[in-house]
């Protein structure tokens, strides 16, 4: 089963929280939650960080959403953010992009500016490199575990421990997982280069493997929930080197 996205909504128009929420729900999305202050949504990502954070520039409160945004940088929660602006003066604006949010959304918005903004957000929390990690941080929620991935005209998150192999497709690539297959628009190599886990390894020209869900190791092939994965002759001492074989 898909994993759905969570998206949190940060909004004090509680008209045009609920209107945001109907329209996540019918694109797909899951609504984490609906919060109408910054420090309440601080506290929320301590807890349990959604996958987008919808965010609202001038939200009233202690904390407005440029200083929401900050303070869970500053604790290490990074959350994919969009930002949610009307008639915002200069001086906010700026103060917002120096946080580095993924996408902008202005009010009043159309259902298609919200799905791209959150298609946007996804692609680019997915490819950003990772950041430098602080001193101490306080639950940290980095993206490194997951990717998000195009299937069935939206954006779903995919846990890099679910996948058991990528295939080569000619100018694609296929994910394999037990119980799905999402079909890329992406060369396998180009693939293998944005993935920052270290626990995948390219055993064929066509096989891209995740070496923790190895079965079995034979002569020549591996096999990974009953697909048998070949090994080719070039490939082979890379990955003898990589799993402990007790002969």
């Amino acid at each position: 089963m898909t994993p759905t996205v969570k998206v949190l909504v940060v909004e004090d128009e509680m008209i045009i929280a609920a209107k945001i929420s109907l329209h996540l729900e019918q694109l797909g999305y899951e609504v984490a939650g609906i919060l109408p202050r910054g420090e309440e949504a601080v506290l929320y990502c301590r807890e349990s960080p959604p996958d987008i954070l919808l965010l609202d520039v001038n939200l009233k409160g202690i904390i407005d959403g440029v200083e929401t945004a900050r303070v869970l940088q500053l604790e290490g929660i990074i959350v994919p953010t969009i930002f949610l602006t009307a008639n915002s003066d200069q001086e906010t604006f700026d103060r917002a992009k120096e946080t580095r949010p993924q996408a902008f959304l202005a009010k009043p918005y159309r259902k298609t500016d919200l799905a791209r903004a959150i298609d946007l957000a996804l692609i680019n929390s997915s490819s950003a490199p990772a950041a430098a990690p602080r001193e101490q941080p306080e639950a940290p929620h980095l993206l490194n575990d997951r990717i998000f991935v195009r299937h069935k005209d939206r954006m779903v998150k995919l846990f890099l421990n679910e996948i058991l192999y990528v295939e080569a497709e000619r100018a694609y690539c296929k994910i394999v997982t037990a119980d799905t297959e999402y079909l890329l628009s992406i060369a396998l190599r180009k693939f293998e280069e944005q993935l920052t886990s270290t626990d995948f390894m390219r055993v064929h020209r066509s096989f891209l493997i995740n070496l923790t869900r190895i079965d079995e190791v034979a002569e020549g092939h591996v096999a990974l929930a009953g697909k048998a994965i070949p090994i080719g002759k070039t490939y082979r001492e890379a990955f003898t080197g990589r799993v402990n074989l007790i002969r």
